[in-house]
């Protein structure tokens, strides 16, 4: 099960448990569970602290494990057998159930203590998913700390009635108490504002109080992280407002361009980012959202004003939102998403193991979508709009070598169609015929590209008419003060390498702008 070089990294972690800890499995006698049990008993040979013991209960999943402090009498449970993305969320929560310190600030630990009422989480997930394991580890941690909480983790190509039971057609997806609570990526800021009223006032009183910033970065993506550091490193006092750190990223397994890193995957990477501006003197206030932008004529400073009410103050602001999926706008779209309409092969195609799929994109994200589904599904067919594939020569012929994908190009998706639960197939028209044609799919993954995250910029800083903010060579907008970078400008190619030195760019180029400030304005700005 554990190779020797991992069963040795485990027993290292293993060894900063203070407190006991009950593996306690639920398992018969198919291959899965023959996994479980392995798994359970190399863990319990890792350490003293830890124990085994088989349960029994006609209402548990099988095979499945709980893992149990002792001390504070909490409860994790895993449904499956948790390895691939999910052995992080295991070790963590062996460690958080044993007292090891958690890696989040006070205040939320005491928020999640003071939670009153009964908690039962169900997250299914599939163990391909890189953002699932962030959603795991938060109610993991919530359930650690608070014995009225529990969690399961649930693989769902394990336990596939209960999804179509459900209909769960995107991972991961949250239940709370027996009812749908969330899905996708959700952080544990995010699930406190939904179980707890008050939390979100209590938050934007407290980010309104903060005094004013040298620069304010909106976005966590690279070119965010990148222009962070950038400024820290100056000594100027330096703020960060993200929805979620690391942007689009997130969503990338394969990383193959990055100069000097072979190999690597989003998650990773990203993970490398925070810790590397966690390690500078950096307010990093996440699941935040920017709602609008302007200057105070009071004071000079440029305001941000977030979704929540608060208000934000900076001399030089850096705008680094990055860009989302594209949407094909097309009828049924908006219905279907998470009911068979996905943006996340790499999360969602286990959920359509053995059904047919179409991937709407000829470039390289549609490409390589296809290629990682064919392994997986029964059938691909990619609908490309242009007369040709756009996507890397190497990829194409990849492609077209394998049996269960078809390419269908000068392909015009017209219609999403489904029987109101869920996707039965969609509409394109053949753009050389005019013909109107049909194809029964079970999936729809959507590849289209990128549209920059800029509304709530519109009519503050000029941008293209394709939505992007336009800058200088410094990265200065057509506001003083206001700087871009990443994939959220005008700059020709989007790629990390790219964002991250646009970031480091305008970060400079702000500085700049800060220290060529004149000595009353400076003064004016600090009163």
């Amino acid at each position: 099960m554990l190779d020797q070089n991992l069963k040795t990294q485990l027993q290292t972690y293993l060894q900063n448990l203070k407190t006991p800890v009950e593996l306690v499995k639920f398992v018969d006698d198919s291959a899965k569970s023959t996994e479980l049990n392995e798994l359970v008993e190399q863990i319990t040979q890792l350490s003293p602290l830890i124990t085994s013991t088989a349960g029994e209960g006609k209402n548990e999943r099988v095979p499945s494990m709980l893992i149990r402090s002792v001390q504070n009498n909490t409860e994790i449970r895993f449904a499956g057998v948790p390895l691939g993305h999910e052995f992080t969320s295991l070790v963590l929560a062996l460690l958080h159930s044993g007292g090891h310190p958690m890696k989040i600030d006070a205040d939320l630990i005491e928020q999640v203590r003071q939670l009153e009422g009964q908690y039962q989480f169900e997250t299914y997930v599939s163990l391909s998913c890189q953002n699932c394991p962030d959603v795991i580890q938060a109610l993991n941690m919530m359930a650690a700390i608070n014995p009225n909480i529990t969690n399961v983790m649930i693989d769902g190509a394990l336990f596939q009635p209960e999804v179509d039971e459900r209909k769960i057609m995107a991972v991961p997806s949250v239940f709370l108490n027996g009812k749908s609570f969330a899905q996708g990526r959700i952080s544990l800021k995010e699930i406190l504002k939904k179980v707890d009223s008050n939390a979100a006032k209590r938050e934007a009183k407290a980010l309104g109080n903060k005094p004013p910033f040298d620069l304010l970065v909106v976005g966590g993506g690279p070119a965010g992280a990148s222009s962070a550091i950038y400024s820290a490193r100056k000594g100027i006092r330096t703020g960060i407002v993200a929805e979620r750190f690391g942007g689009q990223v997130m969503d990338t397994m394969a990383i193959e361009n990055f100069i000097s890193v072979k190999a690597t995957d989003g998650p990773k990477l990203v993970s490398g980012l925070e810790q590397h501006v966690r390690d500078y003197d950096v307010d990093i206030m996440d699941s935040q959202r920017a709602k609008r932008i302007n200057r105070d004529e009071h004071n000079g400073l440029i305001e941000v004003e977030l979704e929540n009410g608060a208000l934000l103050h900076s001399k030089t602001l850096m705008l680094a939102t990055g860009a989302r999926w594209r949407e094909m706008n097309v009828p049924g779209e908006q219905e279907y998403r998470g009911k068979g309409v996905a943006y996340c092969p790499h999360c969602d195609g286990p959920l359509f193991k053995g059904k047919p799929v179409a991937v709407i994109g000829g470039g390289n994200s549609g490409i390589e979508a296809a290629i990682d589904l064919a392994g997986l599904v029964s059938h691909v067919t990619v609908l490309e709009f242009d007369t040709k594939l756009r996507a890397d020569e190497v990829l194409v012929r990849k492609a077209k070598s394998m049996p269960n994908i078809d390419i269908i190009v000068n392909a015009q998706t017209t219609e999403v169609t489904g029987n109101g639960e869920k996707v039965t197939g969609l509409n394109f028209t053949d753009r050389v015929s005019g013909e109107t044609q049909h194809v029964e799919l079970a999936g729809i993954f959507v590849q289209i590209g990128l549209v920059p995250n800029t509304e709530f910029l519109k009519g503050t800083v000029d941008l293209t008419n394709r939505g992007e903010i336009i800058v200088g060579a410094n990265g200065e907008t057509s506001l003083p003060g206001v700087f871009a970078a990443g994939d959220v400008t005008n700059v020709p190619y989007k790629q990390i390498i790219i964002a991250m030195g646009s970031g480091a760019n305008a970060a400079l180029g702000a500085f700049d702008y800060l220290i060529r400030l004149p000595v009353e304005d400076k003064q004016e700005q600090a009163a």
